[in-house]
């Protein structure tokens, strides 16, 4: 995957930075985030014609792209209130 074109911030979140799922979730494409897993940020990306955002990441020892519409009707509370479903991991 060419990183070069990620946002290396989005939210609280940031590259590098492992990140414990609080809260599951499901994204855009109904696939389940579980909470007590771990995420590595990678990078970000938001395509406004579409409000897609896509957080990439690593989970369960594999790059995943997570995938958010920013409306109403679909993913907007989860894409608004990251802090509450992704938090820090001390290192």
């Amino acid at each position: 995957m060419d990183r070069s074109y990620l946002n290396k911030e989005y939210n609280h979140l940031k590259a590098g930075k492992r990140y414990s799922i609080v809260k599951s979730f499901s994204d855009y494409d109904n696939y389940l985030y579980e909470e007590g897993n771990v995420i590595e940020f990678i990078g970000s990306n938001f395509v406004p014609y579409e409000d897609g955002l896509s957080l990439f990441c690593i989970y369960k020892d594999r790059e995943q792209q997570i995938t958010l519409q920013v409306r109403p009707e679909a993913q907007q509370e989860i894409a608004h209130n990251l802090q509450q479903y992704l938090v820090s991991v001390s290192e």
